[in-house]
């Protein structure tokens, strides 16, 4: 399993399992817990939900994925900006601990940019650390101008990852907010690593994929993995889909492989604004 090592020094998983849009109400709720208990099983042990994932209702998916393995879980939640004052951060952390039947979240994100002041929302988070209730704290979708804003207020400087929609498709954090997350050691997450499912026929992942044996969907997300300081978080409702996406972790994209995605997607040739969904 590839690594990534967090400001603090500690690694997580660069592949792991994320839950935008699961447990909301479908009926197979018993298959998409076994796809996060595969995920656990082939070592994809960082999970990432959020408060707004069906209001609740995918942190409760999680705690139900989790319940008697907490420990070998990375686990990844959010707090959407309007509840990112100082003290509603602590009260939405509470909820979100109640819906993961856990004791404490390992890296807790501000969702997106709100209007409350970066300030408030840090001195949240460092006093949940305190409180032992978060391990780490970062944001979600803050651009290169957001971030240096952070970088400036009290304990800024303690921002441990940055969410954001990155994939063979979307690649303008290449330009700037990448290489200035590398620098300062900050993970960068990858949201909608297959682009919402747009990759996935790929014609150009296809045939990469046919030299190498593997799906279309596994070649984008080895790219993102060949990336450094990059975490990839794809979801899937099914354990085969879970399993399919493992394969990226024994995947060596060559050189020609890397020059031919290069031409099908171009990185960025200048500053581009943040992909978000």
């Amino acid at each position: 399993m590839k690594r990534v090592v967090l400001p603090t020094g500690e690694e997580v998983p660069a592949l792991g399992l994320g839950t935008w849009k699961m447990g909301v109400g479908e009926p197979d709720e018993a298959g998409q817990i076994e796809a996060l208990r595969t995920g656990l099983d082939l070592g994809l042990t960082l999970i990432d939900t959020a408060e707004m994932y069906g209001n609740g209702r995918s942190e409760a998916l999680v705690g139900k994925a989790i319940a008697g393995r907490r420990d070998e879980v990375f686990l990844v939640s959010k707090v959407l900006p309007e509840n990112a004052s100082r003290n509603g951060t602590i009260e939405a952390c509470e909820r979100s601990l109640g819906h993961l039947s856990t004791d404490r979240i390992d890296l807790y994100l501000l969702h997106w940019r709100g209007s409350h002041p970066l300030a408030e929302t840090v001195a949240a988070f460092e006093r949940l650390k305190r409180d032992g209730k978060i391990r780490h704290w970062g944001v979600s979708n803050l651009d290169p101008s957001d971030m240096a804003e952070l970088a400036g207020v009290a304990d800024g400087g303690h921002c441990a990852a940055n969410q954001v929609m990155y994939n063979l498709a979307d690649r303008g954090i290449e330009w700037d907010l990448l290489p200035e997350c590398v620098e300062r050691k900050i993970a960068v997450m990858a949201y909608c690593p297959l682009g919402e499912g747009q990759l996935i026929g790929h014609p150009a992942l296809a045939a990469i994929g046919a030299r190498h044996g593997v799906p279309g969907a596994t070649v984008a997300l080895a790219w993102l993995l060949s990336k450094p300081g990059v975490i990839a978080i794809p979801k899937s409702r099914s354990a085969a889909r879970v399993r399919e996406n493992a394969r990226a972790l024994d995947l060596a994209l060559t050189p020609e492989d890397l020059a031919e995605l290069d031409r099908h997607f171009p990185p960025p040739t200048g500053p581009v604004p943040l992909a978000m969904t």
